[in-house]
């Protein structure tokens, strides 16, 4: 028997509860994981209300990325009994054990902690595989990232200057608290309310390269008024609630892109890019590039509470569960 936070009701995170199950056992091409550290995103949160696009059937465990230690490897598999793993699955990872298939497996190199591992795989790979693959950055170019003090925006901010670009932050609250500790700051920050003009202004009227919009509303048609000729701008979600209508008509002045980043639906169709983007990653991660903010570190038991407050907005950072 093993532990693990469960849905029970799509009532949100009063519907989740830590409970008592029987411990997965690993299917032919599964990894028997050890699960030492789950990162809490916002998909979870959907699922806990049923208001993600996959409504699995109740119970299920939730926790899409998390780290930890193989228990147990199949024969011709690169992986082994004792190898360090982060995981990125479909769930599973709200547990002691998880069983994931071997292709969701990756290597971790001693120098990364299992909680810092625990929160890479869904914004880092999302932002490796935007900012390279869809967005064409380019060392030089200057990037706009709204929601910066959430997952992606963090995420997108290290990775844009690992690169070589010059990001400038939009945000409703302070960074330093949040970013201080990870040995990281953006080039130049602005607030919400007027952000355009003060974009156009810290770039001499040119505009930017490249906008990071993963909170939707109002701004993309906003940033459209300070991005550069030939500029491209990446959708990648809609956390501010609303999905934003574009008058395209706006895009032939600027002779724009704009770009849907969907490193889930492509994994689907390439499954073999995990691996790959991850190789691109670690070493960002290795010299201290790419650095998670972690928040919160919680027991499995507040698995709940862990979400409410991720509903809350009440943790600077990442949350993070230690089963």
């Amino acid at each position: 028997m093993m532990r693990a936070a469960r849905v029970i009701r799509r009532t949100g995170p009063s519907g989740v509860e830590v409970q008592r199950i029987p411990a997965p056992t690993a299917a032919d091409g599964e990894v028997l994981v050890e699960v030492r550290a789950a990162g809490v995103t916002f998909p979870e949160l959907l699922l806990s209300y049923g208001r993600y696009q996959e409504r699995p059937p109740l119970p299920f465990v939730l926790g899409g990325e998390f780290a930890g230690v193989v228990r147990q490897a199949p024969p011709g598999s690169p992986f082994a009994p004792g190898d360090r793993v982060a995981c990125a699955s479909a769930r599973r990872g709200f547990a002691e054990l998880a069983a994931v298939p071997v292709g969701h497996v990756l290597p971790l190199p001693d120098g990364i902690g299992f909680p810092a591992a625990a929160c890479l795989p869904a914004n880092y790979l999302t932002m490796t595989f935007g900012l390279l693959q869809r967005g064409r950055l380019r060392p030089g170019e200057t990037v706009l990232v709204h929601g910066a003090s959430g997952g992606l925006g963090v995420a997108a901010m290290q990775l844009a200057s690992a690169f070589g670009a010059t990001v400038v932050a939009v945000t409703s609250t302070p960074l330093a608290g949040l970013l201080a500790p990870v040995g990281y700051a953006p080039d130049h920050v602005v607030p919400v309310e007027g952000f355009a003009a003060a974009v156009l202004e810290l770039t001499g009227g040119r505009g930017v390269d490249l906008v990071v919009d993963p909170v939707g509303n109002d701004r993309l048609e906003q940033s459209l008024e300070c991005l550069a000729p030939l500029g491209r701008a990446l959708v990648l979600g809609f956390a501010g609630g609303t999905i934003p209508v574009l008058a395209t008509d706006r895009l032939g002045t600027r002779n724009a892109d704009v770009v849907g980043v969907g490193w889930g639906a492509f994994l689907a169709a390439r499954p073999e890019r995990l691996h790959a983007e991850w190789r691109r990653l670690l070493p960002l991660v290795e010299r201290g590039l790419a650095r998670p903010p972690i928040g919160r570190l919680l027991p499995l038991h507040s698995a709940a509470e862990a979400l409410a407050m991720l509903e809350q907005r009440a943790a600077r950072g990442r949350i993070v569960l230690l089963p």
